[in-house]
């Protein structure tokens, strides 16, 4: 029945029922039969001649047993903390703080396993649903491999993610969270704890008493107090090293292509280009990412740019010195002193030329080691993995739409409707020339550049790839898995006169070049199209096509086009109570009074193909389909 008839409307109507699961469904049928004689009503009229803002009348069921029934946010495939014969487990492979391990035990089924190999690793992951490591376990491709499409969240206890293989996690839909704020003061308080002790010497002298020696005179240092110290790196960690250098009378001055001057002025500290803040510093502190831009990024051309006798400070990757070249430029005096926590590999050989000269003060990455940090940092890291478990979304999230968490909590319940909206497009899509080009259209009271939607562009992906893939889609791997399939998105954002408090006013998501198994779905233009928006809290169908409809996304859905006649509510809701399929709610959209309409079913349970198949015989009605969501 699918076809390219355009309906234009006049001017739409929508009839909308809304009833409760707990009213029984002999009494759903009876109301639905009878809607003309219900005694109390209430009605709110507005009028319009477009699917944005239409003639409706709004009816509610007056009886008062009704109830609202919850809205489900997480896919079928998302892990449900209240299913306990399906609890997630999660593995552990490096020592976690107990309060950490106390919360992923109320959750899910925990196993702590150290020092596990490579194969031991590749050998036990596809047993597991997360896995969370700190620095010295590496999660390579092998692993993703192994473990065949059970992981779904790796958690990195700290903040670098250099030893996950973040592409490979994208690949297979893993979700990779971090814990980027715990341990953020330790390892600022642990890179001036080195400066300091670097500065006066205090590791030497200490290990020069111990051996029975009194050499004041070899161990004297120098002051920090009008030094110059270059931060490089100016995020949370460097900043804080910033503010702590600040207060010990040092000049500051950083290094970061993606800081915002005005935050860096804030603290006093100039940002300067990388050659300016290597060539003038005294002091030189690194708390930068490992990528392949900083790999061996100081390196014999860095080091002959600095000021003779620097002196360097490393709690960040080991990876960014080239170790082989910090050794030659201490030994020709070009670095006095080096301090470092972290190195390229860990633990160092016990012959490491690095770890043995004389002029290097070394810890065994003992940046986040403290109490408070250990415990605070297994606490966080425990709730993004659960989180992530649990299907919400996450501000901690290195390989998905990064995003605020003030923008994450209020684009909630859009986030809903985005992906439902996916589903629903692409099951109506028919034939098997597959979906090659999406549009999505914002309509927001808000300027363009202040509607991040990233977020939601990811979601709609997901929601449309998900039906029609073999493989498990998540918001990590939606991007990818459509470029491999060729699918095209592109998005619109207009600015309409509504309320600028809520970030979206409606969602349009079209499909252009492809049949619908429901022809009432093609809009003017030629494409399937459907619109939603957020009522009080919940995500709505308020366009099919080019009618106007006012249905909650709850549960799933039968659309159908029918002749706008008497009866026809009753009649279709006679047929879903005789196969006891309860109805949570119920709208009917239409171009003219006594022409046609359409009639959009909210539906708890999926009917059987004898109730759907009654339906599509009702004389009056053109075409239906049942959509899941």
């Amino acid at each position: 029945m699918a076809s390219s008839a355009c309906i234009k409307p006049v001017s739409n109507h929508a009839l909308t029922y809304s009833s409760s699961k707990s009213t029984s469904k002999s009494s759903l049928v009876s109301f639905l039969s009878t809607t003309a004689s219900i005694p109390t009503i209430s009605l709110k009229l507005s009028h319009s001649h477009s699917c944005h803002s239409q003639r409706s009348f709004l009816v509610n069921n007056a009886l008062k047993t009704v109830h609202t029934s919850q809205s489900s946010v997480s896919s079928s495939k998302d892990l449900d903390s209240s299913s306990l014969d399906s609890k997630p487990t999660i593995l552990v492979s490096e020592k976690l703080g107990d309060a950490g391990l106390q919360v992923l035990r109320g959750f899910g089924h925990v196993e702590c396993s150290y020092d596990l190999s490579p194969e031991d690793l590749c050998s036990k992951i596809s047993s597991f649903d997360a896995l969370i490591v700190r620095s010295g376990t590496k999660v390579t491709r092998q692993v993703f491999e192994a473990a065949k499409g059970k992981l779904k969240v790796v958690g990195r206890a700290g903040v670098g993610i250099d030893n996950v293989d973040l592409q490979a996690a994208t690949e297979f839909g893993c979700l990779v969270v971090n814990a980027p704020t715990a341990n953020t003061i330790a390892a600022a308080e642990h890179g001036i704890a080195l400066l300091a002790a670097m500065a006066r010497n205090v590791s030497q002298a200490d290990a020069s008493m111990k051996a029975g020696k009194w050499q004041r005179s070899k161990y004297v240092g120098v002051s920090m107090v009008g030094k110059t110290l270059a931060v490089m790196g100016f995020g949370k960690v460097g900043s804080e090293v910033a503010r702590r250098a600040k207060g010990l009378g040092m000049n500051v001055i950083a290094h970061d292509p993606y800081a915002p001057a005005d935050r860096a002025r804030a603290v006093g500290v100039d940002l300067v280009s990388f050659d300016e803040a290597i060539s003038t510093a005294d002091f030189i502190s690194l708390h930068m990412p490992l990528t392949p831009t900083t790999n061996k990024i100081f390196n014999d051309d860095t080091f002959g740019k600095m000021k003779k006798g620097v002196r360097i400070i490393n709690v960040a990757r080991g990876g960014v010195i080239d170790e082989d070249a910090l050794v030659r430029a201490l030994d020709n005096g070009v670095v006095a002193q080096a301090a470092l926590d972290v190195f390229t590999e860990e633990p160092p050989s016990e012959d490491s030329k690095l770890v043995q000269h004389e002029n290097v003060t070394v810890t065994p990455h003992l940046g986040a080691s403290t109490k408070e940090a250990q415990e605070g940092v297994a606490v966080e890291i425990a709730e993004a993995v659960l989180g992530a478990l649990k299907g919400e979304l996450s501000a901690t999230a290195v390989n998905a739409p990064m995003v605020a968490p003030e923008v994450l909590s209020e684009l909630a319940p859009y986030v809903v409707l985005a992906e439902k909206l996916g589903k629903l497009a692409v099951q109506l899509v028919a034939g098997g020339g597959g979906v090659k080009s999406v549009k999505v259209v914002y309509r927001s009271a808000r300027d363009p550049d202040d509607l991040d939607t990233r977020l939601l562009r990811a979601t709609i992906t997901k929601g449309i790839i998900e039906p029609i893939s073999n493989t498990y889609i998540n918001l990590v791997n939606a991007d990818f898995a459509a470029k491999q399939k060729g699918l095209r998105i592109s998005e619109e954002r207009i600015v309409v006169d509504s309320s600028p408090e809520f970030p979206v006013d409606t969602i349009q998501v079209q499909i252009s070049n492809v049949d619908s198994k429901f022809a009432s779905a093609i809009s003017e233009n030629g494409n399937i199209s459907i619109e939603g928006k957020v009522k009080y809290g919940v995500p709505h169908l308020t366009c099919v096509g080019s009618f106007g409809v006012d249905v909650s996304l709850e549960g799933n859905l039968i659309l159908c086009r029918q002749v706008d006649q008497p009866g026809m509510i009753g009649t279709v809701g006679n047929i879903l109570g005789e196969h006891n399929v309860n109805v949570s709610f119920m709208s009917v959209g239409r171009t003219s009074p006594r022409k046609k309409a359409i009639m959009a079913i909210g539906v708890d349970e999926e009917p059987t193909k004898e109730a759907l198949g009654k339906i599509g015989s009702v004389p009056a009605i053109d075409e239906f389909v049942f959509l899941k969501l």
